[in-house]
């Protein structure tokens, strides 16, 4: 399966892998230099440089391998209708609520500050949907709510949206 990504998003993630590769050599001298404090059994330092370099080798591995496996999505979406980061007014009736949401891609969903994702069951009720319009949110098999779309503020590819550590 490939994931949807703009190319702001497989930008972003080239950038942090650059960043990431030219940190390597610092990361192996702090380890070769841990290593030579003494007994590893007991040498926190040495713990944690160790540490640190795999975690960011894992890091590197989680972005190449979505480097490799995108697909590029055009954000473009019809005016009158919801698409990717636009900004959504939208009413669930189930909790008496009005609140604003973006539409993201995966990399750069943030339920904190109300970017949802578009493969969210949030998001993908939302995606295509006109305002006025009511969507069921269908979280599961037994569960799922109405939202009435509000308004659509048509939006763009912000590269200011930092993609997730995941």
């Amino acid at each position: 399966m490939n994931d949807e990504l703009t190319q702001v998003d497989i930008d972003k993630m080239k950038d942090e892998l650059q960043r990431r590769l030219d940190m390597m050599p610092a990361l192996r001298a702090e380890v070769k230099r841990t290593r030579e404090l003494g007994d590893l059994s007991e040498n926190d330092e040495y713990k944690t440089a160790k540490r640190e370099i795999n975690e960011n080798k894992r890091r590197m591995r989680y972005l190449e391998g979505m480097i490799k496996t995108a697909h590029v999505i055009s954000v473009d979406s019809a005016e009158d209708e919801v698409g990717l980061f636009d900004d959504v007014e939208v009413y669930i009736p189930k909790y008496d609520q009005t609140k604003t949401v973006r539409i993201v891609t995966t990399l750069r969903n943030d339920v904190f500050t109300n970017n949802i994702s578009k493969e969210s069951p949030f998001g993908k009720a939302l995606l295509g949907a006109k305002a006025g319009q009511t969507v069921t949110v269908t979280v599961n098999e037994k569960n799922s709510y109405d939202v009435k779309v509000i308004s659509i503020k048509k939006g763009k590819d912000d590269e200011s949206l930092p993609i997730g550590s995941f």
